[in-house]
C-alpha cells in the first residue's frame, strides 16, 4: 500500500494526508526560528507539499527541496511549478547518507543557513541519523538551524500508547526502523557542534527538536 495518495491522472502531485495535518503548527515553530535569511534545505522532501506550502512564508530564503529518490522528484517539482513561490527551487537529488553532499559541490546563491528533517528519523535506519548530523555540521555556518520534527521517546519511554503501537508496526515494516529518543539523538547532536534543543511538544504525539550549530 502507498503512503502518498495521487491527486490525478495527469497530475505528477501525490498528496500524503498527514503534511495537511502537521504544516501550520511545524510552520508556527519554524516562525519563531528561523530569524535571519539565506538558503533553507529540506532533506527527504518526499512528495514536496511542505517546501509548496511552507516557502512563500519566508521570501527572504530561498527553498531548497530535495529526496533520495528519484520518483520523489516528479511531484517535487510539480507541487513547485503549480504554486506562486519564486523562492523555492528545484528539487536537487540528495542521498543523505553520501559522505558529501551536492549542494556542498555547488553552494547556491545564499548560503544555507537551516536544514530541516522532518518525519525523516523513525523510518530510515539509525545510520541515517548520524548521516543528517555529519552532513549538516559540515555545512551549516555558526549560528545556523537543524531541525526535527517527528515522533520520539523520552529517556527510552513512549510518550502515548499509539506511540508504542507505531513503533512496533515501523520494525515490522523494516527491523532498522523505530522511533529514535530525543535524548540520544541531542547527545550525539552535542558530539557534532550543536547546542540545543530547543523542544516543543507537538500535536499527534510529535515534537520538534530545534538545534543551534556553534
Amino acid at each position: 500500500m502507498s503512503d502518498f495518495d495521487a491527486l490525478g491522472a495527469d497530475d505528477k502531485r501525490r498528496h500524503a494526508p498527514h503534511t495537511e495535518r502537521n504544516r501550520d503548527v511545524i510552520l508556527n515553530v519554524l516562525r519563531k526560528y528561523l530569524i535571519n535569511s539565506g538558503t533553507i534545505l529540506e532533506l527527504a522532501s518526499g512528495t514536496g507539499e511542505h517546501a509548496a506550502y511552507m516557502a512563500p512564508h519566508f521570501p527572504d530564503y530561498d527553498w531548497q527541496p530535495s529526496d533520495y529518490d528519484e520518483d520523489n522528484h516528479a511531484s517535487i517539482n510539480a507541487w513547485r511549478e503549480n504554486g506562486d513561490a519564486p523562492n523555492l527551487l528545484p528539487s536537487m537529488l540528495l542521498d543523505i547518507m553520501d559522505s558529501r553532499w551536492p549542494i556542498e559541490e555547488i553552494p547556491p546563491a545564499k548560503p544555507v543557513t537551516a536544514v530541516l528533517a522532518m518525519n525523516i528519523l523513525h523510518i530510515a535506519p539509525w545510520e541515517v541519523t548520524l548521516g543528517i548530523l555529519d552532513g549538516t555540521a559540515n555545512l551549516l555556518p555558526p549560528g545556523g538551524m537543524l531541525y526535527f520534527y517527528g515522533p520520539f521517546t523520552v529517556g527510552g519511554k513512549h510518550t502515548s500508547d499509539s506511540n508504542i503501537q507505531f513503533d512496533a508496526s515501523l520494525r515490522e515494516r523494516d527491523a532498522s526502523w523505530g522511533v529514535r529518543d530525543m535524548h540520544m539523538v541531542s547527545d550525539i547532536a552535542r558530539s557534532y557542534g550543536f547546542v540545543g534543543p530547543e523542544t516543543t511538544q507537538m500535536p499527534a504525539n510529535n515534537f520538534s527538536l530545534v538545534f543551534k550549530k556553534l
